[in-house]
C-alpha cells in the first residue's frame, strides 16, 4: 500500500498579519484596551487555511531580517523607502503601524504555545525560509502569501502552488503555471527574471528602464531566460530593437547583481523543527494565560477545535 506524500503549508507570516491588521477593525481589543486585531485575524486566517487545505505540516515563516545587508550591498535602494528613522548605528527597522508592532511578539508567543512551527533565520527574509523549505520538500507545497515575488517558486511538476489572498484567506487565487502563463506569459522559473527586468517600486528595484512587464515577457519567450536576453544584446543578428539593445546594454551593472536580490535563497540553514500540524497545544497552560491576557476568545477556540479535528 502506498501512502500519499505529506502536504506542507508555508505561511508568509508577516504578509498575513499585515493583511489581518488592515482587514480586522482595531476595535478588536484585549481586556486592557490594547488592539489585538492582527493577532485574532491571523488566528482566524490559520483556522480557515487548515480547514480548507488540510495540510499535514505547517510552518509560520518569519522575517528574522526583513532587509538583509547582503541584498542591500548588491542594490542599495532595496526596500530603502520602508526604513523607519532609527538612531545612528542601529540596524534598519521597517516602518510598521504603531498599534501593529506590539502585536507581533504576542503572535509569536501564541504560535509557540500552540506548537505551530515558527521559523526565522538570521540574515534572511521569510521568502528565503519559504524557498528553502520548498526546495527540501518531498511532497506538495502550498505557499500562502500576498507577495508576488514568491510566484518564482511555482512548479507544477513538484506540486508547488502559491495561494494568493484576494479577500481575506477565504478567497485565494490558486496560482499554478497555467495562471502565471495567462497573467504574465512565463512559468515559475521565468517569473524572477520577469520581475528583475520589470522592476518593483515597492521593493526599491529599479528594473531596466523602458522594459515593462509585457516587453520583458516577450523577450523571455524569445530568448529563454535572462542569460539568453543578455547574450542577444551582444549578437547583432538577435532581432532586438535598437532601443531594447541600448537599454539592456546600459543596465548591465544592474542585471549582473539583481538576480542575487530578486531570487529567493534555497540554501538557508534551517533549524531542526517539528513541522507536523499539532493536534493539541504544546503549552496548554501558557496558551490559557495568553488567551486570558489578550482576550483571544473565539478566534483561538475555533483554531484549537480545527487542529483537534
Amino acid at each position: 500500500m502506498t501512502t500519499r506524500p505529506k502536504k506542507l503549508l508555508l505561511l508568509d507570516t508577516a504578509s498575513l498579519y499585515f493583511r489581518a491588521y488592515y482587514g480586522v477593525p482595531d476595535s478588536v481589543k484585549a481586556p486592557d484596551g490594547t488592539p489585538v486585531n492582527a493577532v485574532r485575524g491571523l488566528l482566524d486566517f490559520i483556522d480557515r487555511l487548515v480547514k480548507d487545505h488540510r495540510p499535514d505540516d505547517l510552518v509560520a515563516c518569519m522575517d528574522a531580517d526583513w532587509r538583509p545587508r547582503w541584498r542591500v550591498e548588491l542594490i542599495p535602494s532595496y526596500k530603502a523607502h520602508r526604513v523607519a528613522e532609527t538612531r545612528e548605528g542601529a540596524p534598519d527597522a521597517e516602518e510598521v503601524p504603531d498599534t501593529l508592532s506590539p502585536q507581533v511578539p504576542v503572535i509569536e508567543e501564541v504560535l509557540d504555545a500552540l506548537g505551530i512551527a515558527r521559523v526565522g533565520v538570521a540574515e534572511y527574509e521569510a521568502d528565503d525560509v519559504i524557498g528553502t523549505f520548498t526546495a527540501r520538500a518531498k511532497g506538495p507545497v502550498d505557499i500562502v502569501t500576498g507577495d508576488r515575488d514568491l510566484y518564482q517558486l511555482v512548479d507544477d511538476a513538484r506540486g508547488v502552488r502559491v495561494l494568493y489572498p484576494l479577500k481575506g484567506v477565504g478567497t485565494l487565487q490558486l496560482t499554478d503555471e497555467a495562471v502565471l502563463r495567462e497573467k504574465y506569459g512565463v512559468d515559475g522559473r521565468g517569473y524572477a527574471d520577469l520581475a528583475l527586468l520589470r522592476g518593483d517600486p515597492s521593493d526599491g528595484l529599479p528594473g531596466v528602464p523602458g522594459i515593462g512587464e509585457k516587453t520583458a515577457a516577450k523577450l523571455l519567450d524569445r530568448y529563454g531566460d535572462l542569460a539568453g536576453i543578455m547574450a542577444a544584446v551582444d549578437d547583432p543578428a538577435s532581432g532586438l530593437t535598437p532601443s531594447q539593445r541600448k537599454r539592456l546594454d546600459e543596465a548591465r551593472s544592474y542585471v549582473a547583481v539583481a538576480p542575487g536580490v530578486v531570487r529567493v535563497a534555497a540554501d538557508v540553514p534551517l533549524p531542526d523543527v517539528d513541522t507536523a500540524l499539532p493536534g493539541e497545544p504544546r503549552d496548554p497552560a501558557g496558551l490559557e494565560r495568553l488567551a486570558a491576557r489578550w482576550g483571544l476568545g473565539g478566534s483561538l477556540q475555533r483554531l484549537l477545535a480545527t487542529l483537534r479535528a
